[in-house]
C-alpha cells in the first residue's frame, strides 16, 4: 500500500496528443519509461475535434503538462523530464 504522503506529492503529468501521431507516440512512450521507475498520475488528453484544445496546443503536439505548467512540446528528453519529476516530488 502507498504511503499517504507520497500519494500528496504525486505529479500529474498530461500529455496532449492527436490520434495517428508519430511523435505523440514517441513522447507517450518516453514518458511510460520514466513512469515505470518513479511514480506519477499520467492522463493522456486528445485535442482531437476540441477546437479550444487545438487552439491552444494545436502546432506543438503532443505537450507534456506537469502539475499544470508546460513542460515540453514536440519531444520528451528523458533526463530532463525525470529530473523535472524527481523535483516535483519533493
Amino acid at each position: 500500500m502507498a504511503n499517504p504522503k507520497d500519494l500528496k506529492n504525486e505529479p500529474v503529468v498530461q500529455i496532449y496528443s492527436r490520434e495517428n501521431c508519430h511523435l505523440c507516440q514517441e513522447a507517450e512512450s518516453v514518458v511510460r519509461e520514466v513512469l515505470k521507475d518513479i511514480s506519477f498520475k499520467l492522463e493522456m488528453i486528445y485535442i482531437d475535434g476540441d477546437q479550444e484544445l487545438e487552439r491552444l496546443y494545436g502546432e506543438e503536439v503532443p505537450v507534456t503538462v506537469i502539475n499544470g505548467a508546460k513542460h515540453d512540446y514536440f519531444r520528451v528528453d528523458k533526463k530532463r523530464f525525470s529530473e523535472a519529476i524527481l523535483r516535483q516530488r519533493q
